[in-house]
């Protein structure tokens, strides 16, 4: 095999390709492609040269790729779908589109933004679904890089971080952002327990008991960052992964936690919980959505996002 001159590669190659692998027959490609068997054929054999790899092998009715193709097969389809919705982005109809959308999310998250979102698509897009998966992780790069979800939204400061490191230090960067709302975060407790009839000072709240909701497992969070920032650490007997779980917990025993603001109200038991201001400074969270940059360009996508970002602003008015 002569060396690979990309330039010099005919791209129409890769189209017969991944149509070819999609349908596993010439004939169905080539019906596909609007071209002749032949020509496809032809094509075929012109690619299977330029890479000294048979590609595809005769097995019964059908052909069987060879570990080349397949490993080479993903990378032609993400590029061939990505020149397609950029050159030639499709016109995204919402109450004609029957899309389903992968949204990964914390329950709270969700409380948050899920029912906005029903109503929208009640009204403009009723063929459109969604899927909620939970979110275990601060860095969900990995989950929308192998389109395990389309958008991930929730709070991604260390993401956020290397993302601009990497376009600073003119990097590519595969991944985009918006900020969707703040979140402020309280201490809560169950309604009659000891520290509700007192001030929570900042020593009254390290010597208490606590509830961590960590999506990972991890058994330390922002809170504890910014306790050990003052040189203090709390002691947490729990970490569960959903907020709601932990409201509930703490409505029935002696830990703290802390939750969203706005998420108390939604719980269904706000009435038995105390919320109280923590005894420490904590910057607000800033919630954001992000997504794989393959997807930038997708009308049905770019509508998804433009009505998320309108939720909170709704939700204010």
């Amino acid at each position: 095999m002569a060396e690979l001159n990309f330039r010099t590669l005919d791209l129409n190659l890769l189209r017969v390709f991944n149509e070819v692998m999609t349908e596993r027959s010439l004939t169905k490609a080539a019906g596909k492609l609007a071209l002749t068997q032949p020509a496809v054929s032809n094509a075929l054999r012109r690619l299977r040269e330029t890479l000294g790899d048979e590609l595809l092998r005769r097995k019964g009715q059908g052909l069987e790729p060879t570990p080349r193709a397949l490993a080479l097969w993903p990378t032609v389809q993400q590029a061939l779908r990505q020149l397609e919705e950029t050159l030639a982005p499709g016109r995204f109809v919402p109450g004609q589109a029957t899309t389903t959308f992968v949204l990964a999310m914390a329950d709270a998250t969700a409380a948050e933004l899920i029912p906005g979102l029903i109503r929208v698509i009640d009204q403009d897009a009723p063929g459109v679904t969604i899927r909620v998966v939970p979110l275990t992780t601060r860095d969900p790069r990995r989950l929308l890089d192998e389109e395990a979800a389309d958008l991930a939204i929730g709070y991604f400061p260390a993401v956020l971080a290397s993302l601009t490191a990497q376009a600073q230090a003119g990097e590519t960067v595969a991944f985009d952002h918006q900020g969707l709302y703040l979140s402020n975060y309280v201490c809560v407790m169950r309604r009659d327990h000891p520290l509700a009839r007192e001030e929570l000072t900042l020593d009254r709240y390290c010597a208490a008991r606590h509830l961590l909701v960590s999506f990972s497992g991890r058994p330390y969070g922002f809170i504890d960052e910014a306790l050990a920032g003052l040189g203090r650490r709390r002691h947490i007997v729990l970490t569960v992964n959903q907020f709601f779980t932990a409201g509930r917990v703490v409505a029935t025993s002696d830990l703290l936690t802390v939750l969203p603001r706005h998420f108390v109200s939604v719980t269904g038991i706000a009435d038995q919980l105390v919320l109280r201001e923590l005894p420490f400074v904590v910057p607000a969270v800033h919630v954001d959505a992000l997504w794989h940059r393959r997807l930038q360009h997708s009308g049905a996508h770019t509508w998804l996002r433009e009505v998320l970002a309108r939720l909170p602003q709704q939700r204010d008015k």
